[in-house]
């Protein structure tokens, strides 16, 4: 058996496979059970926010500062792994860094329109206090742009999905495992 080495903590695994099924979840109640849906999205913001902080203190793969890549870097590597020539990475390589960041800011705006709709539509929610200074087209658009962005997101994490298993084919490893065991090979 090859040498494993420790990549994804307690954390990063958790906070994966749990957003994984809150955002499945959300996806498929919508807002016909909208009690539900709001909680289960003020959770899935109380996660970005948490995941967030923890990109600038977190263990060493978990941090920002070891994934992010100019554009150049990532668009170098996305060719090189249609060319079956791509460097493995043992945290995230560059263009699986640029999709965390990206699914970070899709989920936080789907999170954003989510809390002016329901601002707007229901009264309830965090936003209500300061919905007098937003103008009034934010909110007549905010539940298109909500479910709008949860597309988006779907399909990014519909990309996000194809890139691991087209990096666990060119590089021989099952990513998905390590995601769940927290472990590389060597």
């Amino acid at each position: 058996m090859e040498h494993q080495i420790k990549v994804w903590d307690i954390f990063i695994r958790s906070f994966h496979w749990v957003l994984v099924i809150l955002f499945s979840l959300e996806f498929l109640i919508d807002d016909d059970f909208l009690e539900l849906h709001s909680t289960i999205g003020y959770i899935i913001l109380g996660l970005l926010l948490t995941r967030i902080i923890y990109g600038f203190l977190g263990s060493e793969y978990a941090r920002f500062s070891n994934f992010i890549y100019n554009i150049d870097e990532i668009f170098t590597y996305v060719k090189s792994v249609f060319n079956f020539k791509a460097k493995r990475f043992i945290g995230h390589n560059p263009a699986g860094g640029a999709m965390v960041l990206i699914l970070i800011a899709a989920l936080l705006l789907t999170s954003f329109t989510g809390l002016l709709a329901l601002g707007f539509e229901e009264r309830q929610g965090p936003l209500v206090p300061v919905l007098d200074y937003f103008p009034f087209w934010v909110f007549s658009v905010a539940e298109e742009l909500h479910e709008a962005f949860a597309y988006v997101t779907m399909l990014l994490v519909i990309i996000h999905v194809t890139g691991v298993l087209i990096e666990s084919i060119v590089h021989g490893e099952n990513l998905i495992r390590s995601m769940i065991t927290g472990r590389k090979n060597g």
